[in-house]
């Protein structure tokens, strides 16, 4: 009898937002992972957008021994209590050989890209008996040459991307997307006609 009350009880004081299902605790969990209190104890760092591991080193003045001060906490976790300041001196940032030679591949295959399209559009111009085919033949050429100059440009801004060593992303969704897209309606449009 007293167990049945307490259900009874227990069931009367819960709401539906109380006791969440198995999916609201797993979409809870996966777009929350931690908690705000949590959350709230760390650090709140905020970089500029081209940082460089000089920045974090404090301007300070050498004493009249030519020695860098020490200070009680240089943004470590575990060192000594008194540690000295290093210099800041200016070193060269050398960027990687394969960064310059992925520029290059990518480059390459847009160029890929842009002849094989030109070979089609040679290949039906060639082929072709009636203006149909031969205006087929002009937009697949077009479209080649604006892939052409798409991969030029890309590769152009990217290169003065690496050169300003900008830390932004190098990818770009757009093009392949709208290059997919066009040559898309492009046989489709030649499949209907042709069709009817």
């Amino acid at each position: 009898m007293a167990s049945t009350e307490h259900v009874s009880l227990e069931s009367e004081n819960t709401t539906p937002n109380e006791h969440p299902s198995i999916i609201q605790r797993s979409l809870h969990a996966v777009f929350s992972p931690f908690s705000p209190s949590a959350l709230a104890l760390l650090p709140r760092l905020r970089r500029p957008r081209r940082y460089a591991r000089a920045d974090a080193i404090p301007d300070t003045q050498p004493d009249s021994e030519g020695q860098q001060p020490t200070i009680r906490d240089y943004h470590a976790i575990n060192l000594p209590p008194q540690v000295r300041v290093p210099k800041k001196m200016p070193t060269p940032i050398r960027v990687e050989g394969k960064v310059w030679f992925a520029n290059e591949r990518t480059w390459v295959s847009w160029l890929n890209i842009a002849v094989l399209l030109a070979t089609l559009s040679l290949a039906l111009f060639n082929a072709s008996k009636d203006d149909i085919a031969t205006y087929f033949a002009y937009t697949y050429a077009l479209v080649s040459i604006c892939v052409l100059v798409y991969g030029w440009a890309l590769y152009q801004k990217r290169i003065s991307m690496i050169r300003r060593r900008d830390p932004g992303h190098f990818d770009n969704l757009w093009g392949p997307v709208i290059l997919s897209v066009v040559l898309f309606f492009a046989v489709l449009a030649n499949f209907i006609i042709r069709g009817a």
